[in-house]
């Protein structure tokens, strides 16, 4: 039978994961220069209506079809045939309102990459990539886990999204900046945050939405999603401690860049576990998340030299690494009679089969990536050439300006200071570099 309170509990959850692809543009947008601010949160917007539409057509069937060897889903379900009012197997909402909410899953997802590559992707070559993207990497990765494929016969647990969203997109992210290759001035150009205050709001829409994304993936209004909810807030709000405490003690002054990016840390971290670990483990994964956050995009980053723009391997690949791996260590059946215990349980089995599962999503977005970025370079020029980056990527592929004045000056000029001062740099780069 329907019940209404779940199904009303899993629209609203839906409707909250929607809400974060948009705040994702605002979080990201703050952080880039001003003259891809638009592009930016373009990019985020762009995914919503693109991966919306294959998610309907093709998605939903490839990741909860039937199972064909523990691969992938059969067509059988394909433009959502056979969808209907029905009740979903074993559960108490419309088979409707999952589509609904998965659909928000598989839109948020390729949108976290965008971060890594920020400033410097045509938009033509950052829509196919997507697109083949989310239909041959998410969509086979989310059956894995989610949809009855190995993974899941292996005893991984993901609640929320760990494996399938957070390693995948981010270590995908990775893979592709370096593929691009750093932003011209990279380490010699500062290329600060615009708008922090859009950041910070980008933030707070995600922190709100997470509520969704976590206790709405307990799929009814129950006491798992309560554990998940608390879960969640237990963990960003760790996360915000150790993230600042880490940079206060180390730089000298707390920020709130940093505050806003740890609590995106705790809330990755947590997002594989929530509905499989009380709400103390939640604290220690959310203190440790915030901590190896920060060295990934403070220290890591900086020593291997990658220009992952705006850490979204640093925040969403390492935190969902360490979350997975916490999973393994904390999950109960005492939270989750349908999980299994952990190591500080005294169990050893889910621990490995989450080692695989990590193994096997590093190699699938690494593999899976290398290849789509190869086919779409046969296809169209993929990298901004050296004017165009100096441009801004709002003008040149978008044809439009974020501010027509400075909101700090008022001066219509800024713009043009800010690409004329850039200039200056660059030019002053190639002279020291020609010697």
């Amino acid at each position: 039978m329907i019940d209404t309170g779940d199904t009303a509990w899993v629209l609203i959850s839906a409707a909250l994961v929607f809400l974060m692809t948009p705040g994702l543009g605002f979080f990201y947008g703050g952080m880039v220069r001003s003259k891809n601010v638009l592009t930016t949160i373009m990019q985020s917007f762009f995914i919503v209506a693109m991966v919306s539409v294959e998610w309907i057509l093709l998605g939903y069937a490839m990741t909860f079809g039937t199972d064909i060897n523990g691969f992938i889903g059969s067509l059988d379900k394909i433009g959502l045939a056979g969808v209907g009012m029905n009740v979903l197997e074993n559960g108490t909402i419309p088979e409707l309102a999952f589509v609904a909410f998965q659909c928000m899953f598989a839109v948020i997802t390729p949108a976290l990459i965008t971060g890594a590559f920020a400033e410097r992707m045509k938009f033509g070559a950052f829509a196919l990539f997507i697109l083949l993207w989310a239909i041959f990497i998410y969509n086979p990765m989310a059956h894995w886990v989610w949809g009855g494929g190995f993974l899941a016969g292996l005893g991984a647990l993901d609640f929320a999204g760990g494996l399938v969203i957070h390693i995948l997109s981010g270590v995908s992210g990775l893979t592709l900046c370096i593929l691009l290759g750093k932003r011209r001035g990279y380490g010699r150009t500062a290329m600060l945050p615009h708008n922090l205050p859009m950041t910070v709001l980008g933030a707070a829409l995600l922190w709100f939405g997470w509520f969704g994304f976590n206790a709405g993936s307990a799929l009814g209004a129950n006491a798992l999603a309560a554990n998940a909810f608390v879960t969640s807030q237990a963990a960003a709000a760790a996360a915000t401690l150790s993230w600042v405490l880490a940079e206060w003690k180390i730089n000298g002054k707390p920020t709130i860049l940093g505050a806003a990016s740890g609590c995106i840390a705790g809330l990755v971290a947590i997002t594989p576990a929530a509905g499989f670990v009380a709400p103390m483990p939640a604290v220690i994964i959310g203190l440790v998340g915030g901590i190896v956050c920060y060295f990934a995009v403070a220290v890591l980053k900086e020593k291997l030299g990658y220009d992952d723009a705006l850490d979204a391997f640093g925040v969403h690949g390492i935190g969902g690494t360490w979350g997975a791996i916490a999973t393994g260590i904390w999950a109960t059946t005492d939270v989750n009679p349908t999980g299994a215990n952990g190591l500080f349980y005294g169990d050893s089995h889910l621990f490995t089969a989450q080692l695989i599962s990590i193994v096997v999503a590093y190699a699938l977005a690494i593999g899976g990536s290398y290849i789509l970025f190869k086919i779409v370079s046969l296809i169209t020029d993929v990298r901004a050439d050296e004017a165009e980056e100096l441009t801004g990527l709002d003008i040149v592929e978008h044809g439009e300006r974020g501010y027509s004045r400075s909101v700090l000056t008022g001066s219509p000029m800024m713009g043009a200071f800010e690409d004329s001062s850039e200039m200056l740099a660059n030019t002053v780069m190639h002279a020291a570099e020609k010697g």
